[in-house]
């Protein structure tokens, strides 16, 4: 599958690498063609890897994944452009975090809004799924490195069969608890989360952990 990734940071380039790693080909997409982190990441990830703008990424990918930090989120989309992303997948990573007082950081969105749902009503065309938001990324592409991979991640969206394909490449990955929360307003819950996921990060000391939801 031709797999548009946009962000360049460590989510991106760990998302990107399993990726090519599972025969997908992969499309980084930055503000600029010639953005030094993608080109790096090109030069390690192969034949199957290449970069381009946000632009590039969005009309390459036949199934897309943001992550960019939740600020940029919109202008990357929008940089992006609407023609390139109608009627895909996007996989939304991203978390609307301001560090602009410190630590810890605040919600830019919350409690009656998520950016899920902000990306899905800016490009209604879209089919946004929430994922992968709520643990490091380490652990988003190798859930067997904690627990042996016995504990859950979420997806949240309005298409069922975007939740599926999203669903599908989470089981590529080795996720074997695959909790579909409904709608994409439940990803007012899983980006609320982050605000204990950081309050966990600093207690453990360590980013690899995740929930286990226990019936």
């Amino acid at each position: 599958m031709k797999i548009g990734v946009f962000g360049t940071g460590m989510v991106g380039h760990t998302l990107a690498t399993k990726l090519v790693e599972l025969g997908h080909d992969v499309r980084m997409g930055s503000r600029t063609k010639d953005n030094p982190k993608a080109v790096a990441w090109v030069e390690k990830g192969g034949a199957r890897a290449s970069q381009g703008t946000f632009a590039d990424a969005a009309a390459f990918g036949e199934l897309l994944v943001n992550c960019t930090e939740g600020q940029a989120s919109l202008a990357a989309l929008h940089a992006a452009g609407a023609q390139n992303l109608s009627g895909k997948v996007l996989i939304d990573v991203s978390n609307p975090l301001d560090f602009s007082r410190g630590m810890p950081p605040s919600l830019t969105v919350s409690n009656t809004d998520s950016m899920g749902e902000q990306l899905q009503r800016e490009f209604p065309e879209l089919r946004v799924v929430k994922a992968l938001n709520t643990i490091n990324c380490s652990i988003m592409v190798d859930p067997a490195s904690v627990a042996g991979g016995d504990h859950d991640v979420f997806v949240s969206g309005n298409d069922a069969s975007a939740k599926g394909d999203v669903t599908k490449l989470l089981r590529s990955f080795g996720w074997r608890s695959i909790v579909d929360l409904g709608d994409i307003t439940t990803a007012r819950g899983t980006e609320a989360y982050l605000l204990l996921w950081i309050r966990l990060y600093g207690a453990l000391g360590t980013p690899s952990f995740n929930v286990k939801i226990v019936r």
